[in-house]
């Protein structure tokens, strides 16, 4: 296994397993390839360092340094906050918003074209219906939903 670090023409950056090079070079060619972000297709290998190993006979003498600015508890720290934070999201979109369920797409085409007077939606939908909604130049965004039990 392989573990390339890809990117996108929008310039997120993200990583990816591949069985070999090969792999990689089959489903780039294929258009298969995706960004997790903003699910454009234009995707490329970024630029890597690789990562050499060592013999275990000997010591490294100037050993790299180990990142000690961010501690667990601030990692853990972040974490709450941003839990915190897509708990209030919930609640904002949940009482500014009407909820259409898995009917997302439909709901959204109406609004755009002025079949149904514009306002906000929420609800679920398909990779390959926000590409389609993406294509028909409909905006719309994703937002990381936590469960209620969690929220």
């Amino acid at each position: 296994m392989i573990l390339y670090q890809l990117q996108c023409d929008g310039g997120h950056a993200f990583e990816a397993w591949f069985r070999d090079s090969a792999a990689y070079d089959k489903q780039s060619d294929r258009g298969l390839l995706a960004c997790p972000v903003c699910d454009s297709e234009k995707v490329s290998k970024a630029l890597m360092a690789p990562r050499i190993g060592r013999s275990m006979g000997k010591r490294d003498e100037h050993p790299a340094p180990t990142r000690t600015d961010i501690t667990d508890s601030q990692v853990m720290s972040g974490a709450v906050e941003l839990r915190a934070q897509l708990a209030d999201l919930r609640q904002k979109i949940e009482r500014a918003c009407d909820y259409v369920g898995p009917g997302f797409a439909e709901e959204a085409r109406k609004i755009h074209y002025g079949e149904t007077d514009p306002h906000g939606i929420y609800g679920e939908t398909s990779q390959e219906e926000a590409k389609a909604l993406k294509d028909e130049g409909i905006e719309f965004g994703a937002v990381p939903w936590l469960p209620k039990e969690n929220a």
